[in-house]
């Protein structure tokens, strides 16, 4: 693997699925073990632009149970790119430090963390894209499924980031992806073209629409996210009369298989991008999705630190 992961394009196809492996292991492991010593005295920076549950959480006790700790570092903290500059920043925890994970709005400053720090630096979120939040989704997919490479999952809803890493990491492991989207909410094209080069050498496909019934026609998993991303708050009102058409509900499962699994990254409003009976009912592994955040962040990060 490369010394960091700022974007699923960072990893291999056999990166991508050994570390799914890697992810299962461990955690059976660790239902028998209080902790595993891959990282025993490491210390792991967190950097966060914007609040989070699942990625403080499961990026702290990550690190705690491979035998570390982690220091956070909320909006005040920092000031990234404005009290201080990025490079000064990753030139500083370097020298403190064992590896930098940064949750931020713009992704250039993930690469610029990335290319100054002399530890790994791991993308826990930007707003183009969300490596560790596809981990965590592919690895559910492994679960419930067996394999990843065939499964057919839809994606209904904004073309954001963690859209974007969906489909590079679809493409990578060998699923079909199918994103419907409203018309001028497409994926930002440089990582449909990526994607598709991907699914060349995979034999995945990828398919856009503005359709979410056909997206979601004979899908393994159907998945959605927020109408309105952090930072987007103000345009939530008019997206959600623009999005209600692609509402994950019962109406859109009845064209998934009988035994299809519903996705969300969380957190979800329930009544706008997805149904209340849909997240809280029997075909829903959101739980199992947020819980495999540890699972795969931890493998990820007894990956990079045991150089």
């Amino acid at each position: 693997m490369k010394k960091d992961l700022t974007a699923v394009s960072d990893l291999s196809r056999e990166e991508l699925l050994a570390l799914l492996e890697y992810a299962r292991k461990l955690k059976q492991e660790l239902k028998s073990k209080p902790r595993l010593p891959l990282a025993d005295g490491r210390i792991c920076a967190l950097i966060f632009e914007k609040p989070s549950l699942r990625t403080r959480v499961t990026f702290e006790v990550g690190m705690r149970q491979l035998g570390g700790s982690a220091v956070y570092l909320g909006p005040g903290d920092i000031g990234l790119g404005k009290r201080e500059t990025v490079p000064d920043v990753a030139r500083n925890l370097s020298r403190w430090v064992d590896c930098i994970v940064a949750r931020v709005f713009e992704h250039s400053k993930i690469t610029e963390l990335a290319g100054n720090a002399s530890v790994p630096v791991i993308n826990a979120l930007s707003d183009e894209s969300h490596p560790c939040q596809i981990l965590a989704d592919l690895l559910t997919v492994l679960e419930h499924r067996g394999s990843v490479e065939g499964a057919v999952i839809a994606w209904t809803g904004d073309g954001n980031n963690v859209c974007h890493s969906l489909m590079l990491g679809c493409a990578l492991a060998g699923a079909n992806l199918r994103v419907a989207t409203p018309k001028g909410f497409e994926p930002n094209a440089r990582y449909v073209k990526l994607a598709r080069e991907y699914a060349k050498e995979t034999g995945a496909e990828l398919a856009l629409t503005h359709d979410p019934g056909e997206a979601a026609r004979d899908a393994d998993f159907v998945y959605t996210d927020v109408w309105a991303s952090m930072g987007q708050e103000e345009h939530a009102a008019h997206r959600a009369k623009i999005f209600r058409p692609f509402q994950l509900n019962a109406r859109l499962m009845q064209h998934a298989r009988p035994e299809a699994k519903v996705l969300h990254c969380l957190p979800a409003h329930r009544g706008q991008e997805i149904a209340a009976e849909v997240l809280d009912g029997p075909q829903s592994v959101v739980l199992d999705q947020a819980e495999n955040r540890l699972h795969a962040q931890r493998a990820l990060l007894a990956e990079l630190l045991s150089r």
